[in-house]
């Protein structure tokens, strides 16, 4: 067993400095945001879960959630699928569509619902959850990423009749544990397992990820070591291995220079995380996506490690 460390606090700097009052920008060019690139749900659903699962979060990490939520409410059609990509001026390049972003809205309001500190985004994540709730995808991974956002509405509201009923086909299905995100499917089983009192499903999710945790990480990219971060910090919660808080400061690890590189992956005095490692060295563009990825593995190793002075 690894002893606990001092890992780093998250810092918020340069995502605030990604951001507008439309949104946060997808890229950046090193530390300047890339306004031609727009805007995505998928960094949007990010933000909305980092700013909220955040301890005792500012006016500003507040602020971060108020602005996830109002993009994720203008991506949701009434119908309930999501739009992704929006440009600069505040336009909708796509349209509305159940794909993976679908998913990671409903996993980001599911967990505004059940965590964030102001009762009005708490109330509002629950009306927009509903609304994209009542659809299902064809996507495994995405549906995996709404099963997730269900369990968190189930774990404030266990009567939630559209939460439980999105669980449920979830559990019920034959999702493919080879999918891209195995640590996300891994994740929504045990979830799912553990709120439906379903353990032989927890228990398929376990052992997925504990095959996960054999793999080489060295070389994993930014959003996949957030991912792993998120499944065994969940995984934690319901075996008592040490493997799985060990796991989750690995992860932090990672970004602190313990990869393939023996490089840094973020930068600790603004949070900005580096978008990429390759056989070239460290894409030192700070992206949302890897800025979201390196503070989403921070929080969770701080569940499991000593207060960095």
């Amino acid at each position: 067993m690894t002893e606990p460390h001092s890992t780093p606090l998250p810092v918020f700097d340069h995502l605030l400095h990604l951001s507008d009052r439309r949104g946060t920008f997808e890229h950046a060019l090193l530390t300047e945001p890339e306004r031609s690139g727009g805007y995505r749900t998928d960094d949007m659903a990010r933000l909305l879960v980092v700013a909220t699962r955040q301890p005792d979060p500012d006016g500003a990490v507040n602020g971060l959630a108020g602005l996830a939520v109002r993009y994720l409410n203008d991506a949701q059609s009434y119908a309930g699928p999501c739009r992704n990509h929006m440009d600069s001026k505040g336009n909708w390049v796509d349209q509305p569509s159940l794909e993976v972003w679908w998913g990671r809205c409903l996993w980001a309001l599911g967990t505004a619902a059940a965590h964030s500190s102001v009762g009005l985004v708490r109330r509002v994540a629950v009306i927009q959850f509903e609304r994209s709730g009542k659809v299902r995808s064809p996507s495994p991974l995405a549906m995996a990423y709404a099963a997730l956002g269900a369990a968190e509405v189930l774990s404030v509201e266990p009567d939630h009749a559209i939460a439980r009923a999105l669980l449920t086909a979830f559990a019920d299905s034959e999702s493919s544990a080879q999918a891209p995100g195995a640590a996300v499917m891994a994740e929504a089983m045990i979830a799912a397992g553990t709120t439906l009192d379903r353990p032989a499903l927890c228990q398929q999710g376990l052992d997925l990820l504990n095959g996960l945790l054999d793999d080489e990480v060295v070389d994993r990219q930014p959003a996949a070591v957030a991912e792993m971060s998120d499944a065994c910090t969940r995984a934690a919660g319901v075996d008592a291995s040490p493997k799985w808080p060990d796991a989750v400061r690995a992860a932090a690890a990672w970004f602190e220079g313990a990869n393939g590189s023996g490089e840094p992956m973020w930068d600790s005095l603004t949070g900005g995380g580096f978008d990429g490692l390759g056989s070239e060295g460290v894409d030192r563009n700070q992206g949302a996506m890897s800025t979201l990825a390196v503070l989403s593995a921070m929080q969770n190793a701080q569940r499991f490690s000593a207060v960095a002075e």
